[in-house]
């Protein structure tokens, strides 16, 4: 019997079947396993999982300005308790302060955001800065904001920046004078933004 004759009397291979030898396709039974789709190889992607949280955001701009850990030694070890010092503001003339304690840090954020969310009070502003200068003073911190020109910048850090930057200030001065207690500073700057008056405000004062 010739080879073509043996050749051609040979079963053919199904297709997508080969074996593990040279050059045969190790993936199995399947073929090509492409799982890109329902289209296969080189076909469109199948529709994409949106993990993303479509909850509206938030109106009002919050800041952690600091957190503190406090440990207690107990017989199986130690235990941490978190507290968030945390300020919110709409950016718009109301800023809060909130503080939160709990035995996590994000529970801890969470509970100082909903009360500095409760705790909003309104602060008059001109433009960007504010209409006069003021010392805030709230414990053991002084702090003095200054009004600045347009493009000055906030020239303030730590508390002081966080507390300007949510209430919507741009072009302010300031300088921290007392303690370097996070919440002195803060309480101090709040002291202060609430001293603020209009000029019309302190026209229908003196009349």
């Amino acid at each position: 019997m010739s080879e073509e004759t043996k050749n051609a009397a040979a079963p053919a291979a199904p297709a997508g079947n080969a074996g593990p030898g040279p050059g045969g396709d190790r993936r199995g039974p399947g073929g090509n396993n492409n799982r890109r789709g329902p289209g296969g190889p080189g076909g469109p992607r199948g529709p994409r999982r949106d993990n993303r949280n479509d909850a509206p955001a938030s109106e009002y701009n919050d800041k952690v300005v600091h957190i503190n850990r406090c440990s207690k030694v107990v017989k199986g070890g130690r235990r941490f308790n978190f507290a968030a010092l945390v300020v919110a503001g709409d950016g718009k003339g109301r800023v809060g302060v909130g503080y939160g304690k709990a035995k996590e840090v994000p529970d801890a954020i969470r509970k100082g955001t909903d009360r500095a969310h409760r705790a909003l009070v309104h602060v008059n502003l001109r433009n960007n800065t504010i209409p006069h200068e003021v010392i805030g003073r709230a414990d053991g911190g002084v702090v003095m904001l200054r009004p600045a020109s347009p493009g000055t910048g906030l020239i303030a850090g730590g508390g002081v920046r966080a507390v300007l930057e949510v209430v919507g200030l741009k072009d302010v001065l300031s300088k921290s004078m007392g303690s370097n207690n996070p919440q002195a500073i803060v309480k101090a700057t709040l002291d202060g933004l609430a001293q603020l008056r209009t000029l019309e405000q302190i026209k229908s004062l003196r009349a």
